[in-house]
C-alpha cells in the first residue's frame, strides 16, 4: 500500500510541475491563460509537496494571486484588463492571418466565456469584503 502512495504522489508532482510550466508559458504566451494552471498546479502541489507548495505562495508573481484566489476568489482587475487585452490581440492576429472564419468564430466565443467568468469575480480584496458585508453572491453565480 505504501508503494501506491508513493506512486499517487509522485503522480500528483508530476502533474503539478507540467501545470507551473504551462502557467508559465501563459504569462508570456498570447491567448493562453496562466490562471487555471496555476491553480491546478498549487492542488497538484498540495496533494503531493509541501516545499513546492509554500514555493508557489511564496513566489513573487504567483504568490498574491494564489492566496487572494484561494482564500476569497478574488481576480486582479489589472489580471482582468490584461487577458482581455491579449485575447483582443490574438483574435486581431488570427483575423489578419486569414484563419478559417469558423476558426475564429470558436475562437472568439471561447475567449469571450473565460473572460465573462474571470469578471464575475471580485477585483480587490476590498470589493470581495463589500459583497460578503452586503450578502452579494462572489462568483455571480454561487
Amino acid at each position: 500500500m505504501a508503494g501506491l502512495h508513493s506512486m499517487k504522489q509522485w503522480l500528483w508532482k508530476i502533474a503539478g510541475f507540467i501545470l507551473l510550466g504551462i502557467a508559465y508559458l501563459g504569462v508570456v504566451t498570447p491567448g493562453l491563460p496562466f490562471s487555471p494552471f496555476l491553480v491546478g498546479s498549487a492542488v497538484c502541489f498540495s496533494k503531493s509537496s509541501p516545499t513546492m507548495h509554500a514555493w508557489l505562495y511564496n513566489h513573487k508573481l504567483f504568490g498574491p494571486f494564489l492566496t487572494n484566489w484561494m482564500a476569497k476568489r478574488v481576480f486582479p482587475l489589472r489580471l482582468k484588463y490584461a487577458m482581455v487585452l491579449v485575447m483582443m490581440s490574438s483574435i486581431g492576429i488570427m483575423w489578419a492571418s486569414n484563419i478559417k472564419p469558423i476558426i475564429l468564430l470558436y475562437s472568439a466565443i471561447s475567449m469571450t466565456i473565460v473572460a465573462i467568468w474571470a469578471w464575475r469575480y471580485p477585483s480587490s480584496i476590498e470589493e470581495y469584503d463589500s459583497r460578503t458585508q452586503l450578502k452579494k453572491r462572489i462568483g455571480w453565480f454561487k
